[in-house]
């Protein structure tokens, strides 16, 4: 009888140790692993998908790589679109530009 009782009191000291170790999910922010499976998950669930089309799909959406960074020509289009749309001339547009393709 005491044996059991030492047993089930080290049982409940674990737990509660364990209960404690624990922190609460709103104290902490997720990562961004968890915020993309959070992603996936309701976008598998707004899609109504079950078993294995779920399963294939929440594969394909956690294993998406970022997309690929602009090319030279791609940000050449779209700082030059951007200049524009400000007004830029001269001098001004060009210091826009080189910063603008230097840091897309």
């Amino acid at each position: 009888m005491k044996k059991l009782l030492s047993a089930l009191a080290s049982v409940s000291f674990a737990l509660s140790v364990g209960m404690i170790a624990a922190t609460p999910a709103s104290a902490k922010e997720p990562t961004a692993q968890q915020q993309k499976m959070a992603t996936c998950n309701a976008d598998a669930g707004s899609k109504e998908l079950k078993g294995d089309e779920r399963k294939a799909f929440m594969k394909s959406c956690l294993s998406n790589k970022p997309a690929k960074p602009a090319t030279q020509q791609e940000k050449m289009k779209t700082c030059n679109a951007d200049a524009g749309t400000k007004s830029l001339k001269g001098d001004e547009r060009k210091a826009f530009m080189k910063e603008c393709l230097s840091n897309k």
